[in-house]
């Protein structure tokens, strides 16, 4: 055990000893939920290193854990058989360049398969509805009840739960245009709409 520990906090694995400490202590709170596990999502470094497509936490962590596995390994097989303190010094930087560029390239095999999990895109929201006109499929809609179909951009349709502040009369088979959406209540507020005010609409 001594050994071992000489070893952890002896270069070359020391430079990422300590590294590795604040990767444990980061996944540590994710578990907790005290920190996201993107909440340093910003890719641009990791795409330029090729390490993109994933959070940039997964792949600075992958890449740290390996190289601080491979330094601490290399640095205990090629140091220990360095035959003056110089040599091993040489030796202990080779092993550190290497752990270095081996991890990098670890990392892009073990990360490639894993990308598809982390789209790029964020996934569909509610929120995408609001500005949609909708169908309404109740015979009513007040400040209590009422749904709709709405059709997304993409052409995927839905029901939703809508709502209004008015009086206005809304009939089964109706238009409607989405223009808020209600968190705490999970429902959209709806207007009444006219097809001819839609500057999108076909002409006759």
């Amino acid at each position: 055990m001594d050994e071992f520990a000489a070893a952890v906090l002896a270069f070359p694995a020391v430079v990422f000893t300590f590294a590795l400490v604040v990767v444990v202590a980061f996944w540590l709170c994710v578990l907790v939920g005290a920190v996201e596990h993107d909440s340093f999502d910003d890719g641009s470094a990791g795409d330029v290193l090729g390490l993109g497509g994933v959070p940039p936490t997964v792949s600075v962590s992958l890449w740290v854990a390996m190289a601080w596995v491979l330094s601490l390994v290399g640095g205990v097989l090629f140091g220990s058989a360095a035959p003056s303190a110089g040599m091993r010094a040489v030796v202990d930087v080779g092993v550190l360049a290497a752990a270095v560029c081996a991890a990098w390239l670890a990392s892009r095999v073990v990360l490639h398969p894993l990308r598809h999990l982390f789209p790029d895109e964020p996934g569909p929201s509610r929120h995408d509805f609001i500005g949609l006109t909708c169908v309404i499929r109740t015979g009513r809609v007040d400040g209590r009840f009422g749904q709709a179909e709405v059709t997304a951009r993409d052409g995927a349709t839905a029901i939703v739960q809508v709502r209004q502040t008015g009086t206005d009369v809304f009939a089964a088979g109706g238009t409607g245009l989405l223009y808020a959406y209600d968190e705490p209540g999970e429902f959209f507020w709806v207007a009444p709409f006219d097809a001819a005010l839609d500057l999108g609409a076909p002409l006759a």
